[in-house]
């Protein structure tokens, strides 16, 4: 029974880990994930690293490759839309579903938009983009509802590997008045117009990306060998008039 719990506890830590160097940049879509050299560094036996990783592929973090192996997924232009359209959907229910917000839960948003002031001061990108990613997550802690939590995380991972494929430049201060406006309006207890606001919000961030264009599979060879960057265009995109279910802006 211990053997089972503590094999357990090892691949939620080799799977939270992969999730947190994804919303923290640190890994990028398309990185491999060696069964060899993860068993290595968790000092556990690739079986438990192989059942990690299956379950980080139920959750769109991660695709295997036949004979390849595992990769970080590289999200289509067709999964950004549909990945953002989640968002609208559970982040609006979400807040519309909040009545109050909580001394408690006031000092956590405060606090956390304190440090991305602090974070856009000092140009700290990295650092900004595990923020405007947890600021959302944050929101759902509020909730209590832990299914919630989840689920937005590994959305949020997948919002992030999406920007470092077609996000050409980074909108941090945007971001970050979008965030303020959300969190004005918890703060009136407007939990509606905070809700419209998040819709809002990812509006901004999705049109800020470029769906018309796909990333060099050969970028990493072509920075090693000091050749010019080059982008390959996928022709257009062709985003949806009207989703499925309404939106509230």
């Amino acid at each position: 029974m211990q053997d089972s719990q503590t094999s357990e506890t090892t691949q939620k830590t080799i799977e939270e880990t992969i999730v947190s160097g994804i919303l923290s940049a640190k890994i990028r879509p398309g990185t491999r994930l060696s069964e060899n050299q993860l068993a290595a560094l968790f000092g556990v036996s690739r079986t438990r690293v192989r059942e990690a990783m299956m379950r980080l592929e139920t959750r769109g973090i991660v695709h295997v490759s036949p004979r390849r192996g595992w990769f970080v997924i590289e999200p289509s232009a067709e999964d950004a839309i549909a990945v953002y359209e989640a968002r609208r959907v559970i982040e609006a229910g979400l807040l519309r579903s909040m009545c109050a917000l909580t001394d408690e839960g006031r000092s956590a948003l405060d606090a956390h938009l304190n440090e991305e002031k602090r974070a856009l001061a000092s140009g700290n990108r990295q650092r900004l983009t595990y923020l405007m990613g947890d600021f959302h997550i944050r929101i759902a802690e509020l909730s209590g509802n832990a299914i919630i939590v989840d689920i937005l995380r590994d959305l949020t991972a997948r919002t992030i590997l999406i920007s470092m494929l077609y996000q050409s430049e980074f909108h941090a201060a945007q971001s970050h008045d979008g965030h303020c406006r959300i969190f004005e309006a918890m703060q009136a207890g407007d939990f509606v117009r905070a809700a419209e606001l998040s819709v809002e919000h990812l509006d901004e961030v999705e049109m800020g990306l470029d769906l018309t264009t796909r990333p060099d599979p050969l970028s990493e060879l072509r920075s090693s060998l000091s050749l010019p960057p080059k982008t390959v265009s996928s022709g257009p995109t062709v985003r949806p008039k009207k989703p499925l279910l309404q939106r509230s802006n």
